[in-house]
């Protein structure tokens, strides 16, 4: 049973050294991503077939300032990752002065392999993961909760993917943002849907997952432009399948977007329906029943960890879709001051509302073992 504690919708591990090259089938052992000693001494992910290296200080960069981040970067090696990004057991005492009970995982060396154009190596990589992720999350099993990697080499493949994560004891699947075959609004997916909703397994769509939302893709201006494009990825998977009739035809099936807000989502509702009612006699477009935030508001949950507007939407959206989350140990993440943030951020709501967002709504979502615990986590260290 998970302690008392918030439930975090978004943490991350930094893949170690062996996480592939142990798992991983033996005919792509000789070129599993790895960690490897770069020009400049620091040392980085490489993954054959990417053109640039994962950064560590990137990955484990959770409670430094920019000074301090930039300054570590600059001599990060492996043995400078702290434990806790890639062990279960030393993860906890970092969720404990967090105050979190649990926390739900996403790969971090996987966003990247997630836009890998070798689909059977993308494959290969992502069951070597599993494999790893499994292994970790028994060390904490009442606490870390994984979700598994599928490349969806087909849909055959992809069920066999869901079903294998199943039995490894994953509540979730992180998907590619782009899809090998035809696209996911294709009928072609629904087999897989109806095997995701029969297996309680929600579809998890992180940012940086797609090769139009890359954190290398180009933008205009200031590099920061790019930082703020990156949830359009997001926003064009949610379209994609309210629009294209996946939720009216697969009306039980879970969507999770991943870090990139949700204070977005009510307008993204409101101008979904604005352009159906203007291209469709009552906005009920060919193939749907209903408006499209209708689907938007009953299939799709959202993470978010410093978004204060998520926390004034409870009037246009349900507030039982929102996920708060930490994203430790990413430079993004919150700890170790998320219960700061949050009583600064969302103090004008009501304790079934807290409870809701900060535990219930997850622990609901990935069917995890809550009980009747308080989000709330008093002992830990404030």
């Amino acid at each position: 049973m998970i302690p008392a504690g918030i439930i975090s919708a978004d943490g991350h591990v930094c893949e170690p050294p062996n996480c592939y090259v142990d798992f991983i089938d033996p005919q792509y052992r000789d070129r599993a991503p790895t960690v490897v000693e770069q020009d400049d001494g620091t040392e980085a992910f490489v993954v054959p077939g990417m053109k640039r290296p994962i950064k560590l200080g990137f990955v484990d960069g959770a409670g430094f300032g920019p000074r301090e981040r930039n300054e570590r970067a600059k001599v990060m090696r492996f043995e400078d990752v702290r434990p806790a990004a890639y062990l279960g057991r030393e993860r906890l005492p970092f969720m404990d002065r967090d105050g979190l009970g649990a926390e739900l995982i996403y790969a971090s060396v996987g966003m990247g392999i997630c836009m890998h154009r070798d689909a059977d190596y993308k494959d290969a990589c992502m069951r070597a993961y599993n494999r790893w992720l499994q292994n970790m999350c028994a060390e904490a099993p009442d606490r870390i909760f994984g979700l598994a990697q599928t490349a969806v080499l087909s849909v055959d493949a992809a069920i066999e993917d869901f079903s294998r994560a199943k039995e490894m004891g994953m509540v979730g699947m992180m998907m590619p943002g782009d899809p090998i075959h035809e696209d996911y609004d294709h009928p072609d997916y629904d087999a897989l849907w109806e095997c995701a909703v029969d297996l309680g397994l929600p579809i998890c769509f992180h940012i940086l997952t797609s090769r139009a939302g890359s954190i290398h893709a180009e933008t205009r201006g200031h590099p920061l432009n790019n930082f703020l494009g990156i949830i359009r990825a997001i926003q064009d998977v949610v379209g994609l399948m309210t629009l294209g009739g996946v939720f009216e035809r697969n009306p039980d099936l879970k969507l999770v977007v991943a870090e990139s807000d949700a204070g977005w989502l009510p307008h993204y509702m409101y101008r979904m329906d604005h352009a159906a009612r203007i291209n469709a006699e009552g906005g009920i477009l060919k193939g749907l029943s209903k408006l499209p935030s209708e689907y938007i508001r009953s299939n799709v949950w959202a993470t978010f960890q410093d978004d204060v507007t998520a926390y004034h939407t409870t009037e246009l959206m349900d507030h039982r879709h929102l996920l708060w989350a930490s994203d430790f140990p990413h430079t993004d993440s919150t700890w170790p001051l998320s219960r700061q943030l949050i009583a600064e951020q969302a103090g004008h709501l009501t304790e079934s509302q807290h409870q809701d967002i900060f535990r219930d709504n997850a622990a609901r979502l990935f069917n995890l073992p809550a009980g009747e615990r308080s989000w709330r986590m008093e002992t830990a260290a404030a």
